[in-house]
């Protein structure tokens, strides 16, 4: 009998935990970015159905090229890396128009990538950042279009200062749908050290 309830206990384990680790392990290629530092490549999941807009123009510059070679103009220990802007002074953003602020209720915890903005909700752009630990204050306050899968400590290397000395750049950043389409390889610079 002890046997038996044993088994039926491991059993139980095993099918509440497998669905939450096999959702993990689904990747979404329309929906996964791949991010490529000179460290290694990161792999991000993209969170259309909580920030659609803010996906959408992540998904539109990184196919136009645009974060290819942006540096790291702020980064701050145990806080964030933030990039996205092509003059790296972290006042400039992509041609296109502002976005609205699409908050929602997911926690900025490790490995959560948020839009930057200025004052205003609605000025996001092409800024984001990457939080390195919880930054839980920031909930509700930030957009959060993403969240690192693979590779985060490839971002914890990431050069610190405001800004870096010798700042860190993107090597190259490509939607996964895109990159099986075409079979590229990493780009050359990422390579993991």
């Amino acid at each position: 009998m002890r046997s038996l309830l044993l088994l039926l206990g491991s059993l139980i384990l095993m099918t509440t935990s497998t669905p939450s680790n096999a959702d993990d392990l689904k990747i979404d290629p329309e929906n996964t970015i791949y991010l490529d530092l000179t460290y290694g490549r990161v792999v991000i999941k993209l969170m259309p159905d909580v920030a659609p807009e803010h996906v959408d123009r992540i998904k539109k510059l990184t196919r136009e090229g645009f974060y290819d070679g942006i540096i790291f103009h702020r980064v701050i220990e145990g806080f964030m890396a933030q990039t996205g802007d092509p003059t790296g002074t972290g006042m400039s953003g992509s041609e296109y128009p502002n976005l609205k602020a699409e908050f929602n209720s997911t926690n900025f915890g490790r490995g959560t990538i948020g839009m930057a903005r200025s004052a205003s909700p609605n000025s996001a752009n092409s800024q984001f950042f990457i939080c390195f630990d919880d930054c839980s204050f920031l909930n509700k306050q930030y957009t959060v279009w993403g969240q690192v899968m693979e590779g985060m400590q490839f971002v914890d290397q990431i050069k610190r200062g405001e800004p870096p000395a010798n700042p860190d750049k993107i090597v190259k950043m490509t939607v996964a749908a895109d990159e099986a389409k075409t079979g590229e390889a990493p780009a050359k610079d990422a390579v993991a050290q």
